[in-house]
């Protein structure tokens, strides 16, 4: 599932020099978590995961691939990585 999750959003997040660093699943307190980790030179700040959201939202809304509820977490790969 995560694959077919980063090879329907790489493409358009690619056009915002926006890179996929990871996708994965977690479940926290109960939830389903989905977690797109990006990366952008310089640096990823708040205004490229809202940019980022903004293009991988209508995707998977589209792609209608996970049929259970889930939260969209959308950040940065973080330092190191």
């Amino acid at each position: 599932m995560e694959e077919k999750i980063r090879k329907l959003v790489e493409k358009p997040l690619e056009e915002e020099k926006i890179s996929v660093a990871d996708v994965y699943f977690e479940e926290e307190n109960g939830l389903l978590n989905l977690y797109i980790l990006i990366d952008k030179k310089p640096y990823v700040d708040i205004d490229t995961c809202v940019a980022a959201t903004n293009i991988i939202n209508p995707i998977l809304d589209e792609a209608d691939l996970i049929e259970d509820s889930y939260v969209l977490n959308v950040c940065s790969k973080g330092e190191g990585e």
